[in-house]
């Protein structure tokens, strides 16, 4: 990328913060500062380019010569009637943010049980300033995030969602950012703050659509999680944009004792996605589950980021991703599992599997293990094939035509990353949007 293209970029997103610094909402006492140091880190190391190691095989140019506008400042009338199809069930929490302003009139909050606060992230700084000052970018690394340091600068509304101890929320918090804008380009940072109090439990779903026309717009999105001793938390993200979207997310997560934390990573839309997950087991007895399925085909990009850091002894961890290829999308996987010296007996699992269904499409696999204790067990895999001739000749031999069989086989294979989403009302929605993306998948739906 071209130093005056670099510089562009960055202009563009100083004009945008200098309005930020004067609107109410930017400029509560508490958060300027760490608003100012964050845009400051980004201001200093820019966008990243293929030469940092991180983001050798996804290139941001496309996103950093694009002149974004500020998706809020742009006006949006989006119904329910627009929104019904990212929806799983009626039975939640539901927050709704269009153009990264939160929607009274599409959200449905409801009451909720005592000790939880569910609401945007706006109305909580307000409110309770002091408690998202003492979690809030103490866990996203800006320090060596870009993009986590563009969102802590520039956030938009979000979820904020705090949970006491032993409290159990019997629904899913389910939080929707939709961009809607039919013409310019525009940027949108969505935030999420979730601390779960000790014992606590709840699930989150975080969608991110688009409604209205096409353009090429923009999502940074970050959200932090603190799950406190023995807290339980589960967490789905279904990405479904547009394919002119570029969207990258940052997933923070800082696991204490013999807490328990699931997530899963669904991908897909967009031109470009980069998925940056990290969790810190700072807890004896801590355990994570990373599971994340994505789809690609025309020319889609999408690049999954994952570290783990075991940083106590007696920590589990599993990393299981997969991803179905196609025409010529791009896949990367990136994991990296770092144990470190006092981890002791630590139990790490990572998989990448990759289905190629065209020869054109391209995978980057790079499973990465740093162990610095001696009493640990740990295991990593990667594999890359296609669809399997004799499984698909053995279909077609029992009366399946050519196509249906594939669609079969496909679907088996991403299927069993569905296996993990305990919501079964979300499961059964990713299944038939899982199905949507294969040719003439809705004959399997029957």
């Amino acid at each position: 990328m071209s130093v005056a293209n670099m510089t562009q970029s960055k202009d563009v997103f100083l004009a945008h913060f200098e309005q930020l610094e004067k609107q109410s909402s930017g400029g509560a006492a508490w958060l300027l500062p760490t608003r100012k140091a964050a845009f400051a880190r980004f201001a200093e190391e820019g966008f990243p380019t293929t030469r940092d190691e991180d983001w050798r095989y996804t290139n941001v140019t496309p996103i950093a010569k694009t002149s974004f506008t500020r998706a809020c400042s742009v006006a949006s009338e989006v119904t329910a009637k627009q929104i019904e199809s990212y929806l799983f069930t009626k039975d939640c929490v539901l927050l709704v943010c269009v153009n990264g302003r939160f929607d009274q009139n599409l959200s449905a909050v409801g009451e909720l049980p005592k000790g939880v606060m569910a609401c945007c992230l706006s109305d909580a700084a307000r409110t309770q300033g002091d408690l998202i000052e003492t979690h809030m970018a103490r866990h996203a690394l800006t320090e060596q995030a870009p993009f986590a340091a563009l969102n802590t600068a520039m956030m938009d509304d979000g979820l904020f969602l705090h949970i006491d101890q032993g409290i159990s929320v019997s629904v899913p918090i389910h939080v929707l950012y939709l961009i809607d804008a039919d013409a310019e380009p525009v940027s949108t940072h969505p935030r999420n703050l979730i601390i779960a109090g000790p014992s606590s439990q709840v699930s989150v779903v975080e969608t991110y659509g688009t409604v209205g026309g096409g353009g090429s717009h923009f999502t940074n999105a970050a959200t932090e999680i603190i799950a406190n001793d023995h807290a339980h938390v589960s967490h789905y993200r279904v990405q479904c944009e547009s394919d002119d979207t570029y969207h990258v997310s940052t997933l923070q997560i800082q696991q204490h004792r013999d807490s328990q934390v699931q997530t899963f990573t669904m991908s897909l839309g967009s031109a470009l996605v980069r998925n940056n997950i990290a969790t810190v087991l700072d807890g004896l007895g801590a355990d994570c589950s990373l599971t994340g399925l994505y789809l690609v085909d025309g020319r889609q990009h999408v690049d999954n980021h994952l570290t783990v850091d075991h940083a106590k002894p007696h920590c589990t961890s599993r990393e299981f991703f997969k991803g179905v290829l196609q025409d010529e999308g791009k896949g990367i996987f990136r994991g990296r599992i770092i144990v470190r010296k006092d981890a002791q007996k630590t139990d790490a699992v990572q998989t990448n599997r990759s289905l190629l269904l065209s020869d054109r499409a391209m995978v980057e696999s790079k499973p990465q293990l740093e162990i610095l204790a001696d009493d640990v067990k740990c295991t990593h895999g990667a594999t890359i094939g296609q669809v399997n001739e004799d499984e698909l000749f053995y279909l077609q031999t029992r009366g399946v035509n050519k196509q249906t069989a594939r669609n079969l086989l496909v679907f088996a294979f991403a299927n069993e990353c569905l296996s993990d989403v305990r919501i079964e009302p979300l499961r059964k929605h990713l299944s038939q949007r899982l199905l949507t993306r294969l040719p003439h998948g809705e004959m399997l739906g029957d």
